[in-house]
């Protein structure tokens, strides 16, 4: 169990580290009015939230301490489905840059424990 925890982990890790650049690459392309790109990579990164929410919940049952804020980023999925929902690209992209960005800057990657 332990090798498999620690895949899910390195995953974790590797995604949290991946996160503010592709908010920035989101919010510039929504800003170029490149939308098709921006969509999908929306896309992407609701898909890879969803998954850092399962993967802290199973990391936090198996006593691996990680510090995320699962209702914070519930509610930037929100807020992103309504600046979408409304075509105003111009907040979505304020949020990917100016909240989306900094959040997952201050995101620590968890040590991997040692055996």
């Amino acid at each position: 169990m332990i090798e498999y925890l620690e895949d899910v982990i390195g995953s974790y890790n590797s995604y949290i580290d991946k996160i503010e650049s592709g908010s920035l690459l989101i919010a510039e392309l929504l800003r170029e009015d490149r939308t098709a790109e921006a969509f999908h990579i929306i896309t992407d990164f609701s898909e890879g939230i969803t998954w850092l929410m399962q993967a802290a919940e199973l990391l936090q049952k198996n006593n691996v301490h990680l510090e995320l804020e699962i209702m914070k980023m519930n509610e930037f999925l929100e807020e992103i489905n309504g600046g979408l929902e409304i075509q105003d690209f111009v907040l979505v992209a304020d949020l990917f840059e100016y909240e989306i960005a900094p959040f997952f800057e201050r995101c620590t990657t968890i040590e991997v424990p040692q055996n």
